[in-house]
């Protein structure tokens, strides 16, 4: 069993996941360039029983009818991910209090990759949203 400890930047909202890991990946889309403000975001994907908010009541967002994001009302940190039929949870690894503690295993949603945003990998990329989804 995997445990991942982690929250926002101002420690408003905190979590603990204590299921093991589905997947990590890089996600290149343009929603999570826009919520995150960053290039790309790695999302690690846990089964949501093992999952639950420890401290704090996050903001939600309907950023698409595919997905509901999460985010700390006082600094506006991005912590989860939830699509409505899902019964997975998806944290965003640098939420983490220890950000290297799961590796990406593949990239995403590359067809809206940035050209400018090079990384020098051999991880398996996917056009969308990859093999599993």
């Amino acid at each position: 069993m995997t445990e991942l400890v982690g929250g926002c930047f101002c420690g408003a909202v905190r979590y603990l996941s204590t299921a093991p890991v589905i997947d990590a990946g890089y996600c290149h889309c343009r929603i999570c360039q826009g919520t995150c403000g960053a290039p790309a975001v790695v999302w690690i994907s846990v089964p949501a029983a093992g999952f639950a908010f420890t401290r704090g009541n996050p903001s939600a967002f309907e950023s698409s009818p595919r997905g509901i994001r999460y985010f700390c009302p006082t600094c506006g940190t991005q912590v989860t991910f939830r699509r409505p039929d899902s019964d997975e949870v998806d944290i965003n690894s640098l939420s983490l209090d220890d950000p290297e503690a799961v590796l990406p295993e593949y990239h995403v949603w590359i067809n809206t990759q940035l050209s400018w945003f090079k990384l020098q990998d051999s991880l398996p990329r996917y056009e969308d949203d990859g093999p599993d989804r």
